[in-house]
């Protein structure tokens, strides 16, 4: 037990994921991951002096057991004696990404109404491996594959590197009781059909040890990434327009990373920007057809005038 306290604490070390005094909300579901956060934060918090704070979020989607985890864990808070917010969802599109906005966005709100430093969430290693082979799958580029990262902005995630093997082995020394999601045995999203099936196979027919070696590799994805992202953001640095001709010039991996950062750089939100985007732009820019080029996409309008790029919002 003392050592999996340890190797957490030396992930909040090493990632620096927090101060002393530090207030954190944790979200906490009741399922075995977030209860086993509760509970290591719960046996820090005299050695960092933190304030906590619960949120949970009830999707009504699974009828009484929902009901049963929101009682459950407002069990937890008054045990460890810490304060409890709660959202009850209703008419909910049962997507993962609607769950993963809802839930989110619900957490920052806790957060900002209660002047809170950051949020903790439960991801563990088997969950890194997971998003990894869902964007794969769905073709994404460097930004997906490096996955998730121990802190992005206020979120913190104190158990990425903890399998999920080793937080029910502590549950179980431990004593501790959690819910059971019914329906993470059910093939409804992407998600659980990698975790139920594609994993153990890969797992069984090809590496025992695919868990840890997907891992690896996403963290030196994100090394990559970070890299090419940085460098990108010093060649674009108080460039007010961009040159189509210096671009083309680049490597194909840095002409990428730059028009991501040209196009961040305009306060526009990347987040619907898919590599296909970006790969209709750098066609238009390497056209010979002529000097004026527009690509329009997710609300913007790209043009080539002679060697400049000029991206403007566009109201379809």
């Amino acid at each position: 037990m003392r050592s999996f306290i340890k190797k957490i604490q030396n992930t909040i070390f090493q990632q620096r994921l927090f101060k002393r005094d530090a207030k954190v909300v944790l979200a906490v579901s009741g399922g075995p991951d977030s209860v086993c956060l509760l509970d290591v934060f719960a046996k820090l918090t005299p050695k960092y002096d933190l304030e906590l704070l619960i949120a949970h979020v009830n999707y009504g989607l699974r009828g009484k057991d929902s009901d049963k985890d929101e009682k459950f864990v407002r069990r937890l808070a008054k045990k460890h004696r810490i304060k409890i917010n709660i959202l009850k969802v209703t008419r909910i599109k049962p997507s993962e990404n609607e769950l993963r906005n809802i839930r989110y966005n619900f957490f920052e709100k806790v957060r900002k109404e209660n002047n809170f430093d950051l949020i903790a969430v439960a991801h563990n290693m088997d969950d890194q491996v997971e998003t990894f082979l869902m964007r794969l799958i769905r073709g994404s580029g460097l930004s997906g594959l490096s996955a998730m990262k121990h802190k992005a902005g206020t979120i913190i995630r104190p158990l990425l590197g903890i399998s999920r093997k080793e937080i029910l082995e502590y549950l179980n020394r431990t004593n501790r009781t959690y819910r059971t999601d019914r329906t993470n045995k059910q093939n409804l999203f992407l998600r659980n059909k990698i975790r139920n099936e594609l994993v153990p196979y890969l797992e069984k027919n090809y590496n025992p040890k695919i868990r840890q070696t997907i891992f690896d590799a996403t963290a030196s994805i994100a090394d990559d990434y970070s890299f090419l992202t940085e460098y990108a953001g010093k060649l674009i640095k108080n460039q007010k327009t961009l040159s189509v001709k210096k671009l083309l010039e680049l490597h194909p991996a840095l002409q990428k990373r730059l028009l991501l950062k040209y196009i961040a750089a305009k306060k526009f939100n990347l987040k619907d920007i898919e590599s296909s985007h970006i790969e209709e732009i750098l066609k238009a820019l390497k056209s010979t057809k002529g000097k004026r080029q527009i690509v329009i996409f997710k609300g913007l309008k790209l043009t080539r005038v002679g060697d400049r790029v000029i991206i403007i919002t566009h109201n379809t």
